[in-house]
């Protein structure tokens, strides 16, 4: 067994360590419970006394707390334990997160929360195509559109073009009231608040109104190529083997292609998903990356993560 050792380390004049430890320091008794240390706050100072590798994580976990409160941001409950979670995952560090910053608006950044995310938005940078797959709340839609709009101002690609495949439950939309638009409106909804949350009104619906970013059904892509764009499909557990292919063939000259979805929440009718059965077809080929988000990455109301824990029997 391994003797004690102690460290002590001292918050930047400008931290309040009262936003570092928390409310009646809430922050703190859920930092103590994740490590099997000794934590003493006193001012300014926090020293550790425990297992060697629990000190050294426990100096970076603060360490970094420290950072958050100096850019701005307020620690919380569910950023606290995703750090924890990150420390003990050993994957990789929270620096390597708070380093990756893929978009930036109104002061504040964009950046991966988890390994799993971090491992995502990597696949996307490196790959013409990616797959995001994994529960409801791991980031998959919003980190894409944020690497879509950053790639957009960088003037990386043209375009950018999100779809989602349009299940009709209950009634025929062709029976709905209103333009073909306004009847599938609500289907496309989320991905008009995901880009609406990633740029200015005005900007945004400029370029809606221009075709730089265009919001479409997938019956709707049939036939077209797409040449220099950001191309995003959502929701795909929700497509046929046959629209998959559609999609993916549609990929032209200078494009990325990312397509996301939760196998476990599907809407389509009985039978294998595009989104099942096309890992087993394509997983062999190269520049096309497979990303697996776990309940691990979920990054909403820590309830949120508990209930997707319990639906996947953990």
């Amino acid at each position: 067994m391994s003797e004690n050792v102690k460290a002590k380390i001292q918050s930047p004049s400008s931290v309040d360590m009262a936003l570092v430890t928390g409310p009646a320091d809430g922050l703190l008794r859920i930092v103590e419970e994740g490590f099997d240390a000794r934590i003493t706050v006193r001012g300014n100072e926090i020293e550790f006394e425990g297992d060697d590798i629990e000190v050294r994580n426990l100096t970076v976990l603060f360490t970094d707390m420290f950072k958050q409160v100096e850019s701005g941001q307020c620690p919380d409950e569910h950023s606290v334990r995703r750090l924890i979670n990150l420390m003990k995952s050993a994957e990789m560090s929270p620096q390597t997160l708070r380093e990756d910053i893929i978009h930036t608006y109104r002061g504040k950044a964009i950046r991966p929360k988890t390994a799993g995310q971090k491992h995502f938005v990597d696949a996307i940078r490196n790959h013409t195509i990616t797959f995001g797959l994994g529960p409801a709340g791991t980031g998959k839609t919003y980190l894409t559109c944020a690497m879509a709009v950053a790639a957009l101002e960088r003037k990386e690609i043209g375009r950018i073009v999100l779809t989602r495949p349009i299940v009709e439950a209950g009634e025929s939309l062709g029976f709905l009231p209103g333009t073909m638009m306004e009847k599938v409106d609500p289907y496309i909804r989320p991905l008009y608040d995901a880009i609406f949350a990633m740029m200015d009104a005005q900007r945004a619906s400029r370029y809606l109104d221009d075709g730089t970013i265009e919001i479409t059904p997938l019956a709707f892509m049939r036939g077209r190529t797409f040449d220099d764009s950001f191309v995003i499909l959502d929701e795909a557990q929700n497509t046929t083997p046959e629209q998959m292919k559609m999609f993916l063939t549609r990929l032209g000259f200078g494009s990325k292609m990312v397509v996301t979805g939760d196998e476990s929440q599907s809407d389509a009718p009985k039978g294998a998903t595009g989104l099942k059965s096309v890992r087993e077809t394509l997983g062999h080929i190269d520049d096309i990356a497979f990303v697996e988000l776990t309940g691990k990455d979920v990054v909403r109301h820590s309830l949120v993560q508990r209930i997707v824990a319990a639906y996947e029997g953990k």
